[in-house]
């Protein structure tokens, strides 16, 4: 089999970065994307001083249908599925990007392992390991962590993360592929908005810049930085022992306060930065009436750790510290015009 790669929602923040850098380690690449015009300018991008751009080929497929997959699928030797239901709103309904994301991993598996593929990487995210109960006011995570989906303050992303995830460990194991699969659980992703794609990964930079949150709320996840995300993904088609395995990727952890201060102190220009944290009673009065605040009340006061030395060991990635990941976002957003640095 072809040393070629598919690559699901190529177009996104951590798709885009995967594949150029698969493309640098010379694999060819096969994308898929929902909007052919966006596919276009991400192919220009990813192609850009390559010598042989049809070693990027892109194809049309969607998660909540079959059309395309079989297709797909065909001659990869490794799967990376990143697609999923990302909405900048979050739905109301908490149940309403499961059955998209969840029937859409299940086709690329089927597919996939059906097509001979060596080992399946799905980007889930540390959203399915803390949402739980009784975290307190730290928790430091680790790969035998699930978040509980039925818990009711868990909002729409975190419980189609968690019950995609599940249901894809479900499936390998039932079909004898559980060591060809591995699950990618990143924290916040951060770092160089290269392809202008950087979407809901960096609206929370975008909204500290925009001075839509004069004050923070006391929340605080492992930061990585999508180059290292990338690469991490990249590294666990092939390292031995990551077949069955959920790997994490973060860097050190930051309140959101402490993201606005590396930035005040890289941009003192900048006007609008927040300078203070909300109260925790005001915030969960927000939440009643906010939902994009509601998604963050159940990890309101807890600092979230998670240990990455055993996923350096498997894969070789030391992740880049967070500071570096938030300045490299800021700068490259400033530089696209999608945030006044001043």
């Amino acid at each position: 089999m072809a040393d070629r790669v598919l690559v699901t929602g190529v177009s996104g923040f951590i798709g885009s970065h995967i594949a150029k850098r698969l493309l640098e380690k010379g694999y060819d690449v096969r994308g898929t994307v929902r909007n052919a015009a966006k596919g276009k300018r991400i192919f220009a991008a990813l192609t850009h001083n390559i010598a042989d751009p049809s070693r990027l080929e892109l194809v049309k497929a969607n998660l909540g249908a079959d059309a395309g997959w079989a297709d797909a699928v065909k001659d990869c030797r490794f799967i990376q599925h990143i697609a999923s239901p990302f909405p900048l709103e979050a739905p109301t309904d908490r149940e309403a990007l499961v059955p998209e994301a969840r029937a859409g991993a299940q086709r690329v598996l089927e597919h996939g392992f059906s097509a001979g593929a060596e080992r399946i990487i799905l980007t889930s995210s540390m959203v399915s390991m803390v949402g739980q109960k009784g975290r307190g006011k730290t928790m430091a995570l680790t790969e035998q962590d699930w978040s509980d989906p039925d818990w009711k303050p868990l909002t729409a992303y975190p419980v189609s993360k968690t019950r995609t995830e599940l249901s894809a460990w479900a499936y390998a194991d039932a079909q004898g592929y559980t060591d060809k699969l591995v699950t990618v659980c990143p924290g916040l992703v951060f770092g160089p908005d290269t392809y202008n794609n950087g979407g809901a990964s960096l609206g929370l930079i975008k909204a500290i810049f925009s001075g839509e949150f004069p004050m923070l709320p006391k929340v605080a996840y492992p930061i990585i930085d999508v180059r290292d995300c990338a690469a991490i993904h990249i590294a666990a088609m092939t390292a031995d022992g990551a077949g069955g395995r959920r790997l994490m990727a973060g860097s050190n952890t930051l309140w959101f306060a402490g993201i606005a201060s590396i930035l005040r102190e890289e941009f003192p220009r900048a006007k609008k930065l927040p300078k203070s944290e909300l109260p925790n009673f005001i915030v969960k009065i927000m939440g009643k009436f906010d939902d994009r605040v509601k998604g963050i009340l159940p990890d309101l006061g807890t600092f979230h750790t998670a240990d990455m030395t055993y996923v350096t060991n498997l894969t070789g990635v030391v992740p880049r510290p967070a500071k570096e990941a938030i300045i490299s976002a800021a700068r490259s957003m400033a530089i696209n015009g999608e945030i006044d640095v001043g």
